[in-house]
């Protein structure tokens, strides 16, 4: 089979001068890039905002609609969007217009009449640029999950899940709306741990944490809270939505066994169920607590059942009893 042809790399033309234009376009297609042309600089413009906007623009200074500067000056003002490499031609050969033009945003010029192989050759700069920017951000935005999720599951690490349990608090205090929180742990894990090894027992925390997610709406979260337990975060949820979640949560870890590279093995959980109902008496901690006593109160019934600790009549947060 022959090697797949790579994509062509797309660039905007901006030039209102139908030789200056035609040259362009021929260059530009002999060294095997897909060419938009706009004579129009508002409209180059509004190309350049668009999604999916060409990566690479050459664009003439002086346009009719608006002038190449003004566009490189716009597209700089929305950083949110993917780096664009602008090259701006003209005429002009004042160091303080160039000067300018760099400033307002411009990567680079090349003066009229330019030569091709210079064109070229710039052009090449701006895709390393735009190469390098994309691994930059490719870096960051790896180092930004690694630092918010849990790198064997990959949910939420505790401290992100904590966040989002501080985040449901402050939304109780603005919209006055419940939400649960539900504590699940894995029955006998370290059973499984040195029965079958820590690999299988990774393998068995991936599975569980699928069919959690599973479970889940599109607005829970679930993070690891440490080493078999996990947090579930149930937003706008009430005692009998929370408890419907936990049992779902509870009936879909023990309905197969785990396939795993030792062979199958059959894993439940214990859950603790807690609902904020006042953000007035809320409290991140005391919450969490209750949660966990309802937790070890599902361990004391024998494993593999849903507890919940329930509030008292005048919706101040108290811990379940055991």
């Amino acid at each position: 089979m022959g090697q797949e042809a790579k994509p062509k790399k797309r660039v905007l033309i901006a030039e209102d001068d139908p030789v200056s234009c035609h040259v362009l376009k021929s260059f530009l297609l002999r060294w095997n890039y897909e060419v938009i042309v706009e004579t129009n600089g508002a409209e180059a413009a509004r190309i350049l905002e668009s999604d999916g906007a060409p990566r690479l623009a050459v664009l003439d200074w002086m346009m009719p609609g608006m002038e190449g500067v003004q566009i490189c000056q716009r597209i700089r003002e929305r950083r949110s969007r993917p780096y664009i490499y602008m090259l701006l031609l003209t005429a002009r050969s004042e160091k303080r217009d160039l000067l300018q033009a760099l400033e307002l945003g411009a990567d680079d010029y090349l003066t009229k009449p330019f030569d091709s192989e210079e064109l070229r050759a710039r052009l090449v700069v701006g895709e390393r640029i735009l190469a390098l920017q994309d691994d930059l951000i490719l870096a960051r935005e790896e180092l930004r999950f690694r630092a918010t999720h849990d790198v064997l599951t990959g949910i939420s690490n505790r401290a992100t899940v904590m966040d989002v349990v501080q985040n449901e608090m402050a939304r109780q205090v603005r919209e006055h709306r419940s939400f649960g929180v539900i504590l699940v742990d894995l029955d006998h894990f370290k059973n499984v741990n040195d029965t079958y090894g820590h690999l299988c027992g990774d393998e068995v925390l991936q599975v569980v944490t699928r069919r959690m997610k599973e479970c889940i709406r599109p607005y829970d979260v679930v993070g690891r809270y440490g080493g078999e337990e996990f947090l579930i975060v149930a937003s706008a949820a009430d005692g009998k939505g929370t408890m419907a979640l936990a049992e779902r949560v509870r009936s879909a870890v023990e309905a197969t066994p785990i396939p795993t590279q030792a062979g199958e093995i059959r894993v439940t959980v214990s859950l603790g169920a807690a609902v904020s109902t006042s953000a007035q008496n809320g409290d991140v901690q005391k919450l969490l607590r209750m949660a966990d006593r309802a937790l070890y109160a599902a361990k004391d019934k024998g494993r593999n059942c849903c507890e919940f600790a329930a509030a008292s009549e005048s919706n101040a947060l108290t811990p379940a009893k055991t």
